[in-house]
């Protein structure tokens, strides 16, 4: 079997353990994965099978499209909700504070990739030294940010969602905490759902669980 398979990857799995799922209900080795999410993340993960995993370091190096959900008043260690709560800060944003906010998240930005990230610095990976509590000087990369655009904001409880299409390399939920510093009160990413990669979307994508049924497990 040779092909591409965009798979809508459930909540509190990582790409890792979709691609093991793949290869048992596909009964080959041959599998891949392009453009990682975070387990609490959901959404578009690009499946490669056969021959197609030859292409799966081409495509995270299309540009993303992503709707996530943000609360200000808090920050945590890993940026969003998974985390260990650091600060609690009280806030009465409004809808046009964020708005304002916003403005300086668009076009070409410098942004500084969290400690909990699979970015390798001299040979390890960031989240490996955070577990062990280790935190170490990092370099503001830029990216690209085509679209951020409130959807939505709830003034009783400060939350939010987003709509953001970005290049690659943006980490949604450091947008979310620079919000909240932005805001001077805060912010953590509760949620994130990836609705496009390239010319992959959602409404292309299949579950694990329709999968499952299709192969009869």
């Amino acid at each position: 079997m040779d092909g591409i398979i965009i798979l809508d990857k459930p909540e509190d799995f990582t790409s890792f353990d979709m691609v093991a799922k793949m290869r048992r209900l596909l009964g080959t080795r041959k599998v891949g994965h392009a453009g990682t999410l975070d387990p609490m993340a959901t959404g578009v993960l690009p499946i490669f099978v056969g021959r197609a995993t030859k292409c799966c370091d081409i495509l995270p190096n299309q540009n993303k499209r992503y709707t996530a959900t943000f609360q200000l008043g808090y920050t945590t260690d890993t940026l969003d909700a998974t985390g260990r709560v650091l600060t609690r800060t009280e806030v009465s944003a409004t809808k046009e504070d964020v708005e304002k906010a916003l403005e300086s998240f668009r076009g070409e930005i410098m942004q500084l990739p969290p400690m909990y990230s699979a970015i390798q610095i001299n040979g390890k990976r960031l989240y490996d030294l955070a577990r062990q509590g280790i935190e170490i000087e990092r370099e503001k990369r830029p990216v690209t940010i085509f679209k951020c655009e409130l959807v939505s904001f709830d003034e009783n409880t400060q939350t939010g969602t987003l709509c953001v299409a970005c290049s690659k390399g943006t980490y949604i939920r450091t947008l979310c905490h620079d919000i909240g510093e932005k805001l001077g009160c805060g912010g953590c990413m509760e949620a994130l759902m990836r609705t496009r990669v390239g010319r992959f979307e959602l409404k292309d994508s299949i579950s694990l669980k329709e999968l499952e049924k299709i192969r009869g497990e």
